[in-house]
Protein backbone atom coordinates (compact mmCIF):
# COMPACT_ATOMS: atom_id res chain seq x y z
CA UNK A 1 0.00 0.00 0.00
CA UNK A 2 1.42 3.70 -1.03
CA UNK A 3 2.29 6.16 2.04
CA UNK A 4 0.08 8.59 2.08
CA UNK A 5 0.98 12.17 0.24
CA UNK A 6 2.59 14.92 2.13
CA UNK A 7 0.66 18.12 2.48
CA UNK A 8 2.70 19.75 0.19
CA UNK A 9 2.88 16.87 -2.94
CA UNK A 10 -0.97 16.56 -2.13
CA UNK A 11 -1.40 20.40 -3.11
CA UNK A 12 0.43 20.39 -6.16
CA UNK A 13 -1.54 17.59 -7.41
CA UNK A 14 -5.12 19.26 -6.86
CA UNK A 15 -3.52 22.33 -8.44
CA UNK A 16 -1.64 20.39 -11.66
CA UNK A 17 -3.87 20.11 -14.32
CA UNK A 18 -6.18 23.29 -12.55
CA UNK A 19 -6.06 26.63 -15.55
CA UNK A 20 -7.65 30.03 -14.69
CA UNK A 21 -11.14 29.75 -15.69
CA UNK A 22 -11.98 32.19 -19.23
CA UNK A 23 -12.74 36.00 -18.80
CA UNK A 24 -15.76 38.00 -18.83
CA UNK A 25 -16.95 41.60 -18.94
CA UNK A 26 -18.74 42.97 -15.67
CA UNK A 27 -19.81 46.55 -15.39
CA UNK A 28 -17.02 48.05 -12.20
CA UNK A 29 -19.95 48.22 -10.11
CA UNK A 30 -20.62 44.55 -9.63
CA UNK A 31 -16.95 43.46 -9.98
CA UNK A 32 -15.96 43.46 -6.01
CA UNK A 33 -13.81 40.13 -5.02
CA UNK A 34 -13.73 39.11 -8.98
CA UNK A 35 -9.81 38.71 -10.25
CA UNK A 36 -9.03 40.89 -13.38
CA UNK A 37 -8.17 38.44 -16.46
CA UNK A 38 -5.65 41.10 -18.03
CA UNK A 39 -4.02 44.44 -16.78
CA UNK A 40 -6.00 47.81 -16.31
CA UNK A 41 -4.65 50.88 -18.15
CA UNK A 42 -5.63 54.24 -17.49
CA UNK A 43 -7.94 55.55 -19.95
CA UNK A 44 -7.43 59.24 -18.85
CA UNK A 45 -5.50 61.74 -16.94
CA UNK A 46 -6.15 62.05 -13.43
CA UNK A 47 -6.85 65.53 -12.47
CA UNK A 48 -7.10 65.87 -16.48
CA UNK A 49 -5.81 69.66 -15.75
CA UNK A 50 -3.76 71.78 -13.55
CA UNK A 51 -6.88 72.19 -10.48
CA UNK A 52 -7.43 74.15 -7.07
CA UNK A 53 -6.77 72.07 -4.25
CA UNK A 54 -8.48 74.57 -2.17
CA UNK A 55 -11.38 77.27 -2.19
CA UNK A 56 -10.05 80.41 -2.35
CA UNK A 57 -8.47 82.77 -5.13
CA UNK A 58 -6.35 82.06 -8.43
CA UNK A 59 -3.11 84.57 -8.56
CA UNK A 60 0.23 84.70 -10.00
CA UNK A 61 3.17 83.59 -7.10
CA UNK A 62 5.10 86.61 -7.95
CA UNK A 63 1.90 88.92 -6.67
CA UNK A 64 1.72 87.71 -3.12
CA UNK A 65 4.90 86.41 -2.10
CA UNK A 66 4.15 89.35 1.18
CA UNK A 67 1.28 89.62 3.32
CA UNK A 68 -1.16 92.43 2.01
CA UNK A 69 -1.19 92.22 -1.43
CA UNK A 70 -4.20 93.53 -3.41
CA UNK A 71 -5.65 92.06 -6.74
CA UNK A 72 -8.95 92.55 -8.92
CA UNK A 73 -10.91 90.03 -9.06
CA UNK A 74 -11.87 89.34 -13.04
CA UNK A 75 -13.91 86.22 -12.28
CA UNK A 76 -14.92 82.41 -10.80
CA UNK A 77 -14.08 79.38 -11.49
CA UNK A 78 -16.27 76.69 -10.33
CA UNK A 79 -15.40 73.57 -10.22
CA UNK A 80 -16.37 71.57 -13.87
CA UNK A 81 -16.83 75.77 -15.37
CA UNK A 82 -13.11 76.45 -16.70
CA UNK A 83 -12.50 80.38 -16.88
CA UNK A 84 -11.87 81.61 -20.41
CA UNK A 85 -10.34 84.42 -19.43
CA UNK A 86 -6.49 84.90 -18.35
CA UNK A 87 -5.22 86.18 -14.95
CA UNK A 88 -2.41 89.22 -15.46
CA UNK A 89 -0.25 90.66 -12.94
CA UNK A 90 -2.32 92.36 -10.35
CA UNK A 91 -5.36 90.14 -11.06
CA UNK A 92 -7.38 87.38 -9.26
CA UNK A 93 -10.03 84.43 -10.31
CA UNK A 94 -12.38 83.09 -7.46
CA UNK A 95 -11.70 79.76 -7.56
CA UNK A 96 -13.30 76.62 -6.02
CA UNK A 97 -11.90 73.03 -4.84
CA UNK A 98 -11.49 71.25 -8.55
CA UNK A 99 -11.64 74.14 -10.36
CA UNK A 100 -9.53 74.22 -13.15
CA UNK A 101 -6.49 76.99 -12.97
CA UNK A 102 -6.99 79.61 -15.18
CA UNK A 103 -4.03 80.68 -17.58
CA UNK A 104 -1.85 82.89 -15.94
CA UNK A 105 -2.40 81.65 -12.54
CA UNK A 106 0.04 79.39 -10.97
CA UNK A 107 -0.99 79.54 -7.18
CA UNK A 108 -3.62 79.58 -4.63
CA UNK A 109 -4.61 81.55 -1.79
CA UNK A 110 -6.93 80.04 0.52
CA UNK A 111 -10.26 82.36 1.46
CA UNK A 112 -9.25 82.36 5.07
CA UNK A 113 -5.93 84.25 4.10
CA UNK A 114 -8.00 86.99 1.70
CA UNK A 115 -10.54 89.36 2.49
CA UNK A 116 -12.91 90.76 -0.41
CA UNK A 117 -14.36 94.39 -0.87
CA UNK A 118 -16.27 94.09 -4.55
CA UNK A 119 -13.90 93.14 -7.21
CA UNK A 120 -10.82 93.96 -4.89
CA UNK A 121 -9.19 91.35 -2.27
CA UNK A 122 -6.46 91.84 -0.30
CA UNK A 123 -4.35 89.02 0.58
CA UNK A 124 -2.93 89.33 4.28
CA UNK A 125 -0.68 86.23 4.32
CA UNK A 126 2.13 85.17 1.67
CA UNK A 127 1.20 82.16 -0.22
CA UNK A 128 4.66 80.40 1.04
CA UNK A 129 5.20 78.80 -2.21
CA UNK A 130 5.12 78.44 -6.13
CA UNK A 131 2.08 76.40 -6.98
CA UNK A 132 0.62 76.13 -3.15
CA UNK A 133 -2.98 74.37 -3.40
CA UNK A 134 -2.82 73.36 -6.51
CA UNK A 135 -2.79 69.31 -7.92
CA UNK A 136 -1.05 69.72 -10.93
CA UNK A 137 -2.42 67.37 -14.14
CA UNK A 138 -1.54 63.66 -14.10
CA UNK A 139 -0.83 64.17 -10.36
CA UNK A 140 -2.99 60.75 -9.43
CA UNK A 141 -2.25 58.90 -13.00
CA UNK A 142 -1.50 59.77 -16.90
CA UNK A 143 -3.36 57.93 -19.45
CA UNK A 144 -1.55 54.47 -20.79
CA UNK A 145 0.35 53.82 -17.14
CA UNK A 146 -1.30 50.11 -15.87
CA UNK A 147 -2.48 50.45 -11.89
CA UNK A 148 -4.31 47.41 -11.95
CA UNK A 149 -2.36 44.09 -12.52
CA UNK A 150 -3.67 40.69 -14.13
CA UNK A 151 -4.45 38.30 -11.42
CA UNK A 152 -5.63 41.08 -8.30
CA UNK A 153 -8.46 40.76 -6.28
CA UNK A 154 -10.25 43.96 -7.04
CA UNK A 155 -11.04 45.91 -3.47
CA UNK A 156 -13.53 48.59 -2.57
CA UNK A 157 -11.05 50.78 -2.96
CA UNK A 158 -10.05 49.06 -6.64
CA UNK A 159 -13.28 49.71 -7.74
CA UNK A 160 -13.02 53.84 -7.59
CA UNK A 161 -9.94 53.47 -9.27
CA UNK A 162 -11.30 51.57 -12.21
CA UNK A 163 -13.86 53.62 -12.41
CA UNK A 164 -11.26 57.23 -11.98
CA UNK A 165 -9.35 55.31 -14.59
CA UNK A 166 -12.73 55.45 -17.22
CA UNK A 167 -13.63 51.73 -17.33
CA UNK A 168 -17.24 51.17 -16.75
CA UNK A 169 -16.63 47.40 -17.22
CA UNK A 170 -13.44 45.47 -16.65
CA UNK A 171 -12.11 41.75 -17.51
CA UNK A 172 -12.61 39.38 -14.67
CA UNK A 173 -12.17 35.27 -14.58
CA UNK A 174 -15.53 33.67 -14.69
CA UNK A 175 -16.81 32.71 -11.21
CA UNK A 176 -15.57 28.90 -10.21
CA UNK A 177 -19.24 27.07 -10.23
CA UNK A 178 -19.07 24.72 -6.51
CA UNK A 179 -21.07 21.95 -6.76
CA UNK A 180 -21.27 20.70 -2.80
CA UNK A 181 -22.34 16.84 -2.62
CA UNK A 182 -23.01 15.47 1.39
CA UNK A 183 -23.23 11.40 1.82
CA UNK A 184 -24.29 9.62 4.68
CA UNK A 185 -27.56 7.63 5.97
CA UNK A 186 -26.80 9.11 9.28
CA UNK A 187 -27.12 12.55 7.74
CA UNK A 188 -30.20 14.82 8.37
CA UNK A 189 -31.09 18.69 7.60
CA UNK A 190 -30.81 21.28 10.41
CA UNK A 191 -34.28 21.86 11.64
CA UNK A 192 -34.99 18.15 11.97
CA UNK A 193 -35.55 15.79 14.86
CA UNK A 194 -32.52 13.33 14.07
CA UNK A 195 -33.91 9.40 14.83
CA UNK A 196 -31.82 7.47 16.95
CA UNK A 197 -28.41 7.00 15.01
CA UNK A 198 -28.98 10.30 12.74
CA UNK A 199 -27.03 13.39 13.14
CA UNK A 200 -27.58 17.14 11.99
CA UNK A 201 -25.69 17.75 8.53
CA UNK A 202 -23.56 20.87 9.01
CA UNK A 203 -20.31 20.73 6.70
CA UNK A 204 -21.62 21.85 4.00
CA UNK A 205 -22.29 25.47 5.44
CA UNK A 206 -18.88 26.67 6.35
CA UNK A 207 -17.70 25.14 3.30
CA UNK A 208 -20.18 26.98 0.78
CA UNK A 209 -19.44 29.76 3.26
CA UNK A 210 -15.59 29.35 2.65
CA UNK A 211 -16.34 28.98 -1.09
CA UNK A 212 -18.07 32.10 -1.47
CA UNK A 213 -15.71 34.46 0.67
CA UNK A 214 -13.03 33.06 -2.58
CA UNK A 215 -15.51 34.36 -5.15
CA UNK A 216 -16.64 31.16 -6.10
CA UNK A 217 -20.31 30.83 -6.80
CA UNK A 218 -21.82 27.17 -4.92
CA UNK A 219 -24.68 24.51 -6.01
CA UNK A 220 -26.25 22.53 -3.14
CA UNK A 221 -26.50 19.15 -4.27
CA UNK A 222 -28.04 17.91 -1.22
CA UNK A 223 -27.01 15.02 1.09
CA UNK A 224 -26.76 11.43 -1.00
CA UNK A 225 -27.73 8.06 0.72
CA UNK A 226 -25.55 5.04 1.11
CA UNK A 227 -26.41 3.55 -1.96
CA UNK A 228 -24.52 3.62 -4.91
CA UNK A 229 -27.09 4.47 -7.48
CA UNK A 230 -28.63 7.94 -4.93
CA UNK A 231 -24.66 9.04 -5.09
CA UNK A 232 -24.20 8.65 -9.04
CA UNK A 233 -27.16 10.40 -9.69
CA UNK A 234 -25.80 13.03 -7.46
CA UNK A 235 -22.79 13.14 -9.58
CA UNK A 236 -24.59 12.96 -12.74
CA UNK A 237 -27.01 16.67 -11.53
CA UNK A 238 -23.39 18.30 -10.54
CA UNK A 239 -22.45 17.31 -14.38
CA UNK A 240 -25.65 18.54 -15.45
CA UNK A 241 -25.17 22.05 -13.74
CA UNK A 242 -21.75 22.40 -15.00
CA UNK A 243 -20.15 22.96 -11.79
CA UNK A 244 -15.79 23.32 -11.89
CA UNK A 245 -15.57 21.89 -8.55
CA UNK A 246 -17.34 19.00 -7.31
CA UNK A 247 -16.66 18.90 -3.29
CA UNK A 248 -18.45 15.73 -1.67
CA UNK A 249 -18.18 15.40 2.24
CA UNK A 250 -17.69 12.10 3.66
CA UNK A 251 -17.58 8.56 2.08
CA UNK A 252 -14.37 8.80 0.64
CA UNK A 253 -12.63 6.40 2.27
CA UNK A 254 -12.76 3.07 1.08
CA UNK A 255 -14.91 1.15 3.56
CA UNK A 256 -18.11 -0.68 2.66
CA UNK A 257 -20.02 2.20 3.25
CA UNK A 258 -17.88 4.37 1.41
CA UNK A 259 -19.52 4.93 -1.96
CA UNK A 260 -18.45 8.07 -3.45
CA UNK A 261 -15.31 6.68 -5.29
CA UNK A 262 -16.96 3.38 -6.63
CA UNK A 263 -19.72 6.71 -8.02
CA UNK A 264 -17.07 8.66 -9.42
CA UNK A 265 -15.34 5.28 -10.52
CA UNK A 266 -18.11 4.46 -12.40
CA UNK A 267 -18.56 7.93 -14.19
CA UNK A 268 -14.93 8.28 -14.99
CA UNK A 269 -12.80 10.08 -12.59
CA UNK A 270 -9.37 10.09 -12.66
CA UNK A 271 -8.22 9.24 -9.31
CA UNK A 272 -5.34 11.23 -8.35
CA UNK A 273 -5.11 10.35 -4.73
CA UNK A 274 -7.29 9.73 -1.57
CA UNK A 275 -5.12 9.81 1.48
CA UNK A 276 -2.75 12.16 2.68
CA UNK A 277 -0.22 12.87 6.02
CA UNK A 278 -1.81 15.21 8.04
CA UNK A 279 -4.00 15.60 10.68
CA UNK A 280 -7.02 16.10 10.84
CA UNK A 281 -8.16 14.69 7.57
CA UNK A 282 -5.94 12.04 6.20
CA UNK A 283 -8.85 10.58 4.16
CA UNK A 284 -8.72 13.27 1.23
CA UNK A 285 -9.33 12.58 -2.12
CA UNK A 286 -8.75 14.49 -5.07
CA UNK A 287 -9.35 13.77 -9.16
CA UNK A 288 -10.82 14.66 -12.14
CA UNK A 289 -14.08 14.01 -13.96
CA UNK A 290 -13.74 15.20 -17.66
CA UNK A 291 -13.28 19.23 -16.88
CA UNK A 292 -14.24 19.03 -13.29
CA UNK A 293 -12.09 18.44 -10.21
CA UNK A 294 -13.08 16.67 -7.36
CA UNK A 295 -12.24 17.05 -4.34
CA UNK A 296 -13.68 14.43 -1.59
CA UNK A 297 -13.64 16.01 1.94
CA UNK A 298 -13.47 13.79 5.21
CA UNK A 299 -17.12 13.21 6.47
CA UNK A 300 -15.75 14.85 10.22
CA UNK A 301 -16.53 18.55 10.19
CA UNK A 302 -13.28 19.85 11.99
CA UNK A 303 -11.34 17.45 9.17
CA UNK A 304 -13.31 18.84 5.91
CA UNK A 305 -13.81 22.61 7.36
CA UNK A 306 -9.59 21.97 7.77
CA UNK A 307 -8.89 20.67 4.54
CA UNK A 308 -10.89 22.66 2.41
CA UNK A 309 -8.79 25.94 3.78
CA UNK A 310 -5.90 23.75 3.05
CA UNK A 311 -6.86 22.93 -0.66
CA UNK A 312 -10.38 24.07 -1.95
CA UNK A 313 -8.62 27.63 -1.28
CA UNK A 314 -5.78 27.26 -2.74
CA UNK A 315 -7.51 25.44 -5.99
CA UNK A 316 -10.39 28.32 -6.35
CA UNK A 317 -7.68 30.82 -6.25
CA UNK A 318 -5.74 29.53 -9.25
CA UNK A 319 -9.19 29.14 -11.04
CA UNK A 320 -9.73 32.59 -10.96
CA UNK A 321 -6.10 33.59 -11.94
CA UNK A 322 -4.78 34.53 -8.53
CA UNK A 323 -1.06 34.28 -7.62
CA UNK A 324 -2.17 34.32 -4.13
CA UNK A 325 -2.94 30.54 -4.15
CA UNK A 326 -2.78 29.65 -0.48
CA UNK A 327 -3.57 31.37 2.87
CA UNK A 328 -0.16 32.96 4.24
CA UNK A 329 1.02 31.94 7.01
CA UNK A 330 3.13 34.20 9.55
CA UNK A 331 5.35 33.28 12.78
CA UNK A 332 3.70 33.54 16.48
CA UNK A 333 5.16 31.74 19.24
CA UNK A 334 3.52 28.98 21.27
CA UNK A 335 1.17 29.86 24.28
CA UNK A 336 1.59 26.74 25.74
CA UNK A 337 4.12 23.39 25.38
CA UNK A 338 3.59 21.22 22.04
CA UNK A 339 4.98 17.55 21.66
CA UNK A 340 7.24 16.25 19.57
CA UNK A 341 4.94 15.45 16.12
CA UNK A 342 4.71 12.22 14.19
CA UNK A 343 5.18 11.49 10.97
CA UNK A 344 1.85 13.47 9.95
CA UNK A 345 1.32 17.26 9.45
CA UNK A 346 -0.45 18.56 12.09
CA UNK A 347 -2.95 21.69 11.95
CA UNK A 348 -3.95 22.09 15.44
CA UNK A 349 -7.02 24.89 15.95
CA UNK A 350 -5.55 27.42 17.95
CA UNK A 351 -6.56 30.91 19.89
CA UNK A 352 -4.73 33.63 18.68
CA UNK A 353 -3.78 36.73 21.23
CA UNK A 354 -0.99 38.85 21.37
CA UNK A 355 1.55 39.27 24.39
CA UNK A 356 2.83 42.17 26.01
CA UNK A 357 5.26 42.53 23.33
CA UNK A 358 2.66 42.90 20.87
CA UNK A 359 3.70 39.06 19.50
CA UNK A 360 1.08 37.01 17.95
CA UNK A 361 0.57 34.19 20.63
CA UNK A 362 -1.35 30.91 19.25
CA UNK A 363 -2.69 28.76 22.19
CA UNK A 364 -4.28 25.14 20.80
CA UNK A 365 -7.71 24.74 21.98
CA UNK A 366 -8.17 22.13 24.92
CA UNK A 367 -9.60 19.02 22.73
CA UNK A 368 -7.95 18.24 19.14
CA UNK A 369 -10.96 15.75 18.24
CA UNK A 370 -11.92 15.91 14.80
CA UNK A 371 -15.23 15.92 15.00
CA UNK A 372 -16.25 18.51 17.54
CA UNK A 373 -17.32 21.89 16.26
CA UNK A 374 -17.44 23.99 19.69
CA UNK A 375 -13.30 24.20 19.87
CA UNK A 376 -12.91 24.76 16.00
CA UNK A 377 -15.64 27.72 16.86
CA UNK A 378 -13.24 28.95 19.38
CA UNK A 379 -10.24 28.97 17.02
CA UNK A 380 -8.63 31.98 15.22
CA UNK A 381 -6.19 30.14 13.35
CA UNK A 382 -4.47 26.52 12.48
CA UNK A 383 -1.19 26.47 14.59
CA UNK A 384 0.89 24.18 11.85
CA UNK A 385 3.17 21.48 12.94
CA UNK A 386 5.66 19.69 10.23
CA UNK A 387 6.00 16.37 10.09
CA UNK A 388 8.71 14.80 13.29
CA UNK A 389 8.82 18.71 14.46
CA UNK A 390 10.33 18.68 17.59
CA UNK A 391 8.92 19.30 20.74
CA UNK A 392 8.27 23.39 21.51
CA UNK A 393 8.30 24.98 24.89
CA UNK A 394 5.46 27.55 25.89
CA UNK A 395 7.09 30.55 23.91
CA UNK A 396 8.81 29.11 21.82
CA UNK A 397 8.57 29.87 17.79
CA UNK A 398 5.66 28.63 15.64
CA UNK A 399 3.72 29.12 12.75
CA UNK A 400 0.07 29.85 12.25
CA UNK A 401 -2.77 30.28 9.60
CA UNK A 402 -5.20 32.68 10.75
CA UNK A 403 -8.78 30.97 9.51
CA UNK A 404 -11.35 33.10 7.55
CA UNK A 405 -13.93 34.36 9.22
Amino acid sequence: MAAPLSVTEALARVLERAVPLPAESVPVGDAHGRVLAADLTALRTQPPDDVSAMDGYAVRFADVTAPGARLRVIGEVPAGRPFDGAVGQGEAARIFTGGVMPAGADTVVVQENATRDGDTVTVSAAAGFLGRHVRNRGRDFSTGTVLLRAGRRLSMRDLALAAAMNHAAVPVHRRPRVGLLATGDELVPPGTSPAPGQIVYSNGFAIAALARHEGAATIDLGIAPDRLDDTVAAIRRARQEGVDVLVTTGGASVGDYDLVQKALAAEGMQLAFWKIAMRPGRPLMSGRLGDIHVLGLPGNPVSSFVTAVLFLVPLLRRLQGRADLTIADEPAIAGADLKANDERADFLRATLSSDAEGRLVATPVTDQDSSLLAPLGLADGLLMRPPHAPAVAAGGPCRVIRLPA
